[in-house]
Order: C-alpha cells, then sequence, then structure tokens
C-alpha cells in the first residue's frame, strides 16, 4: 500500500535557474536557499513517485488534465536553453488509480496522449511549473517517478474533491509519494513586474501564505476566488487540490521563505504529515462558497444587475424579459458590444457575446447576451433553477478594435485579441485566469479559430469596460 509522505508549496521561475538566471537568481536568494532545502527534504523521504500539480501544462476551463505518456521529458527552450532537458519516468499504474478514481466519482480529466496533444496544439513537454521544482530535486536525489497534474479552471470543491480522489489514490499504489504544489503568487506585486501594481496583489499573498503557515486547510480550500482573480496568480488552485489531498491527516506546516523580488509573491513551504485525520471540511467549502456569492451579489452594478435578472427570468418563464424603468442614460442611449461571463463557485459556467452591436441599446445586448451565455453556450449544459443562486455575473463592454502588426502589440492584462484568416475568427477577452502571456492568449485564440499557429493570420486587439 503507498503512503503520503509530505507534500510542499514550490514557485517556478525559471530564472531561479542558474544557467537561465545569470547572477538574477541571487535576488530570489530566500527562495534559492527553501528550493534547495525542500530538495534535500524530499531525498530523505525517498518517495518513489512524486506528483507535480502545476498551473502551466494543458489548461481547461471544465477539466484537470494527467499525462499518460510512459516517457516525461521537457527543457527550458522557450527560456533560451534548450541544452536544459530533462527526463522522467511516469508512473503509470498510478496514474492509471487516479484517473478511474476520478471517473468513478464524475471527475473530467483529461487524459494527455499524443492523440490529445496533437488535438489541442500542445506539444506534450513538461512544463516550467514542472521542471523548476524537478530541477531542485534532481540536485539530491533522482530515484523517482514523475506524476504531472494540470489543474483545470474549476471551482474550489470540485478541485478539494479531485484532491482527496488523488489521497484515496495514493493509499491504493504500489509506492509512497511526495506531492509539490506548484504555484507562483501574486504577480502584480510592483509595477516593475509583469503586470502593474494592485493593492490585492500583497493581500493575496499575506492571507495565503498566513494559511498556510497555519496548516488551515479550510482558509486554503476555500479562499475567497475573486480576491485571488485581482491579484493575478497561479498557484491558488494547486493550493486547493494539495488541501484536498491533506485533508485525511493531521498535518503540521513550515513556512520556509516568501519574497516578491521581481514583482511576483514566490512562498515555499512543506507540509509534514502527522497521521490520519476522519475530519471532512467539505461542508465549510460549500459555506463559504455561498457566502462569497451573496457578499459578491450585494455590490453588483446595474449592468451585472441587469444580465443576472435577465437570465434569471428567461430561466423561469422561456421568455426574454423587457428592458425595465429606471436604467441610467448609459445602458439606453449608448450602443457597443457586450460579453457576459458566468460563474459558478469560481468556475467559468458560460461566456457568450459579440465584436459588433446588435441591438439598439447596451442594455439590449445584455439582456440577449446573458441568456446566451447561460443557455447557448456550446461548452456547458443550459444553466437550470436550481444554480441561479449560485452564479456571479460579469459584463464586458468592448470598445473598437484596433490592428496590430504582431504580437509584441499585445498584452493579455490590458487588451483582448482577435485573430482572423479568411472566414475563420476567434476572439479572446483580456484579464483572464490562467492566460498570462501573449503567447498563450494567441494559443487559445487561434484554437478557437481553428486557425494554425503557421498560418498567415491577421492580429487586432481591443480593451473592455469590465463590470462585476
Amino acid at each position: 500500500m503507498g503512503k503520503l509522505l509530505s507534500a510542499y508549496l514550490m514557485p517556478h521561475p525559471p530564472v531561479l535557474v542558474g544557467e537561465i538566471g545569470q547572477g538574477q537568481e541571487e535576488l530570489a536568494g530566500d527562495t534559492l536557499v527553501s528550493m534547495e532545502e525542500i530538495g534535500r527534504d524530499i531525498a530523505s523521504k525517498k518517495p518513489g513517485t512524486i506528483i507535480v500539480i502545476t498551473p502551466h501544462g494543458p489548461l481547461f476551463s471544465d477539466a484537470h488534465s494527467i499525462s499518460m505518456e510512459e516517457n516525461l521529458k521537457g527543457d527550458f527552450g522557450a527560456f533560451g536553453h534548450n541544452e536544459l532537458s530533462y527526463s522522467y519516468q511516469n508512473n503509470l499504474d498510478l496514474t492509471y488509480g487516479i484517473v478511474k478514481k476520478a471517473l468513478e466519482e464524475g471527475i473530467t480529466l483529461a487524459q494527455m496522449t499524443r492523440e490529445m496533444n496533437k488535438r489541442y496544439g500542445v506539444d506534450g513537454k513538461l512544463d516550467h511549473g514542472v521542471l523548476v521544482p524537478l530541477h531542485f530535486v534532481d540536485k539530491y536525489y533522482g530515484d523517482f517517478k514523475v506524476i504531472p497534474i494540470t489543474y483545470g479552471l474549476l471551482p474550489p470543491g470540485e478541485l478539494h474533491q479531485f484532491g482527496k480522489v488523488i489521497d484515496e489514490s495514493i493509499k491504493s499504489a504500489k509506492s509512497d509519494v511526495c506531492v509539490i504544489a506548484s504555484g507562483d503568487l501574486s504577480h502584480k506585486l510592483k509595477d516593475s513586474g509583469p503586470y502593474s501594481y494592485v493593492k490585492e496583489g500583497p493581500e493575496f499573498d499575506k492571507k495565503i501564505m498566513d494559511a498556510i503557515r497555519d496548516a488551515n486547510l479550510i482558509d486554503i480550500a476555500g479562499f475567497p476566488m475573486d480576491l485571488a482573480e485581482k491579484a493575478g496568480e497561479c498557484g491558488l488552485r494547486s493550493l486547493m487540490i494539495l488541501a484536498g489531498i491533506l485533508s485525511g491527516y493531521n498535518i503540521s506546516s513550515t513556512v520556509l521563505s516568501y519574497e516578491g523580488p521581481f514583482g511576483v509573491g514566490y512562498g515555499t513551504a512543506i507540509f509534514n504529515i502527522e497521521g490520519e485525520s476522519d475530519k471532512d471540511i467539505s461542508s465549510d467549502i460549500s459555506r463559504i462558497e455561498m457566502e462569497t456569492v451573496e457578499k459578491r451579489r450585494a455590490t453588483e452594478d446595474e449592468f451585472v444587475n441587469l444580465a443576472r435578472r435577465s437570465l434569471e427570468h428567461y430561466v423561469k418563464t422561456v421568455e426574454y424579459m423587457e428592458v425595465p424603468d429606471g436604467l441610467s442614460h448609459e445602458l439606453l442611449n449608448e450602443r457597443f458590444p457586450v460579453f457576459v461571463s458566468i460563474k459558478k463557485n469560481g468556475s467559468l459556467r458560460g461566456c457568450i457575446g459579440a465584436t459588433e452591436a446588435i441591438k439598439d441599446n447596451i442594455a439590449q445586448e445584455i439582456i440577449y447576451y446573458s441568456v446566451q451565455a447561460g443557455t447557448r453556450d456550446p461548452r456547458f449544459d443550459s444553466v437550470q433553477e436550481d444554480e441561479l443562486q449560485s452564479l456571479v455575473y460579469s459584463v464586458d463592454v468592448l470598445m473598437k478594435p484596433e490592428s496590430v502588426d504582431d504580437a509584441s502589440g499585445l498584452d493579455p492584462s490590458t487588451f483582448g485579441v482577435i485573430v482572423k484568416k479568411e472566414y475563420k475568427r476567434g476572439l479572446l477577452l483580456p484579464n483572464l485566469e490562467g492566460v498570462d502571456t501573449v503567447e498563450e492568449q494567441l494559443r487559445i485564440a487561434l484554437n478557437k479559430a481553428g486557425i494554425d499557429s503557421d498560418e498567415d493570420y491577421s492580429i487586432e486587439r481591443f480593451r473592455v469596460v469590465r463590470h462585476h
């Protein structure tokens, strides 16, 4: 029978790798020392398998993904160092066990074979969210197999449940396991960082590091997603899955370091296992999710309120609502295209809009597209009446697109993107969770349009005014 030995939070900036950092890594000296300490700690535990939960593998809005390939390879070619290459064996027995239990629990798990990688336009290589942590493990220990898992953009409750599935699978495995939650914290700590400073950046980092320091799994598993979204992080869902894995144990934690020298928060921690526990925090997560919805609705503006009322009216009556009285001049007299996005427990539940206005005013656009987002998004089933109390909404009002010569004119935190080739067209809104780079933004937009990356295509960018 397998055993969970320990778990870790590790950041993944490639600059920490000496050949890439070229001395810059010393600016994150505390993180560097802590990564080495984690490498030594894992070596002392001698796990047969290391599971790495990463944000940067094949990312889906409605599913986690797991590699089904026996031989796992990766390199830092994207960072100018093809010579830094790595090769590991996948623990396919445990991988199949995780897949089997996930399917039994109704958890959607994309099994990434070569065919699946080709279908979704990914190369199947290990990403830097896996490679950077393992780079520091390799220095001290090498007798392990690897299971890379990319979290899905799913709600906290589903992330927690997936973590419990992973733990159950570990207990049925043939080897002992260590788990690494790979993730950077806020990317908005400084104007000199990858994104501009926002006050929610340091606020997010303090709250999550305090929860880790206190080994408070409820605060981790039920962390407010709206704060995380504003902070621009990529590690919370890794930690939420880890909280699910750890929820069946009594644990202690040691925070080794926290710093943000490049405008991105790096946290490192060790979670020690101190015996099994029969406590269940699932009900606490559900309670937190409902409190989050109530808080969000208490502060919604008239754009969001109109979107919510429109879908609720349609679901209950199967009729579009009339434009209500008392709306602002902007809603009744201005004409812009909109996108309406719907989320349930922090995860996308539907999103539809247009790049050109088709109605007489913004209010009519919102009424129409909120219904479309809730009932016509092909990625999701239609919203049912018993879901309405769990939904939150945002409305993006689109400004006029402008052409750009190439990708250098893009910024996924500021501009949405439209790619075109003949009749093919793909659009992606700005500032989306999980879309941190221009390359990722273009990849998704091209995939939506059915355009190959090596084809000639035009690019437009646009700004939005976001109401949420």
